[in-house]
């Protein structure tokens, strides 16, 4: 479980004997958790409960080390129970959306700490669709939260949707344009 954080990590905690005992003793936790038949793989039991799903995740995620535990064990609790049960069992499958969590979230930070050089990428991205009505669009997809304007940044054709859309809610035909 241990060998398979990322290289900086295990570094860090070879260099910190402190760090390593706190990492080693989590992971003995979880595994005993783990193979516990009641704590996991019986959904219905009381064990699973939310919060004791959670109280599972979180001592996982926080063997990262990546200083995001409590919003990264959050967005990946935003999932379905059987997926959150399964992040428990499958340490590959956490340690990839343990990385996806962490990157949204940098990229969100960076995003708040510049929100005009943000707004500018939405401009130019909405404006390569739709020239004409970029300015009134941009406006309109701004007031989203940060994460689905980031996705939208990502994918063009969800950015694409999003441009339909606000031309809809502005009373213009996409032909028009």
């Amino acid at each position: 479980m241990l060998l398979e954080l990322p290289f900086a990590v295990l570094v860090q905690m070879l260099q910190d004997e402190a760090l390593l005992t706190a990492a080693v003793d989590k992971a003995l936790k979880a595994l005993q958790e783990a193979n516990t038949p009641s704590k996991v793989k019986l959904e219905d039991d009381v064990s699973s409960s939310s919060d004791s799903l959670g109280e599972q995740l979180f001592e996982l995620v926080e063997l990262y080390n990546t200083g995001y535990s409590q919003k990264i064990t959050g967005m990946l609790l935003e999932q379905q129970k059987h997926v959150v049960v399964s992040l428990l069992s499958n340490p590959k499958l956490l340690e990839e959306q343990v990385n996806q969590a962490l990157e949204t979230l940098k990229n969100d930070s960076l995003d708040v700490d510049d929100p005009e050089e943000f707004g500018e990428k939405l401009f130019s991205a909405v404006e390569r669709i739709n020239q004409d009505h970029a300015n009134d669009i941009t406006g309109m997809l701004l007031e989203m939260d940060h994460t689905t304007l980031h996705q939208l940044l990502c994918d063009n054709s969800m950015l694409e949707a999003a441009v339909q859309k606000a031309l809809s809610a502005l009373g213009i035909n996409s032909t028009e344009t």
